[in-house]
């Protein structure tokens, strides 16, 4: 049977194409489910039977399908990596499969540990059990403890090899946010020397996001004050 996600295209293709790269999950072999996050699906107005009772549903959020409609995409930006800046980093384990709507407000959809994508640099894309796992349970609790950020919907396992210190067995986590822009998003459009392209993604974020800001006499300098407050 098809999978039964409400997915449809990221809203960030409304962005120019130098901003992300349409990629393929790379297939785990026979994955299992490790976890599933009743609470939050629930949340996200779906029926957890609906999405966790169905095969298709799981090689979907496994990375495995034989095909993915809407194309999933990575983005590129910049940040610190080990306590250096880095011009370029990007999505090199992640892959934002669509948005969806539901529970009162909009998500979106990411696959971590899908394999690689041209911001992987060098690295195999994947993430291995044990610090999946812990991905899981700690960006749950953050959230229980009112602390804002991404959730945890599911949790797939297989037992390919992954390889760090030794080898380790595979994971891809279904990560959920509002939104998954980073400030880094902006850093890598200036560093670049893409400063046109910076007024394009701070208009789609107050667009999609920021809405109120729109009627500032100064619509930025509201989007960069919201960001601030909400931040500190």
């Amino acid at each position: 049977m098809p999978h039964t996600l409400p997915l449809i295209t990221p809203a960030v293709c409304g962005l120019p194409e130098t901003f992300y790269s349409r990629v393929c999950p790379e297939p785990l072999a026979q994955p299992y489910w490790v976890a599933q996050n009743h609470a939050l699906a629930a949340e996200m107005g779906l029926a957890p039977s609906e999405i966790f009772d169905n095969t298709d549903n799981l090689l979907y959020l496994a990375g495995s399908a034989p095909a993915y409609y809407p194309a999933p995409v990575a983005t590129v930006y910049s940040g610190h990596q080990f306590g250096v800046y880095v011009r370029q980093l990007g999505d090199g384990r992640a892959a934002l499969l669509g948005d969806s709507t539901g529970g009162g407000q909009r998500w979106e959809w990411q696959l971590k540990g899908a394999g690689k994508t041209p911001y992987s640099r060098f690295a195999d894309g994947r993430a291995v059990l044990r610090s999946s796992i812990r991905e899981y349970l700690c960006s749950e609790a953050m959230h229980g403890l009112g602390i804002a950020t991404t959730r945890a919907l599911a949790l797939t396992g297989s037992n390919d090899a992954v390889y760090r210190e030794e080898a380790e067995t595979a994971a891809v986590v279904t990560r959920i946010a509002p939104s998954f822009i980073r400030f880094g998003h902006f850093e890598y459009l200036y560093h670049t020397g893409q400063h046109h392209n910076l007024p394009v993604l701070a208009d789609f974020l107050i667009e999609q996001h920021f809405p109120e800001c729109r009627e500032a006499d100064n619509p930025y300098l509201a989007f960069f004050q919201t960001v601030s407050q909400r931040t500190a």
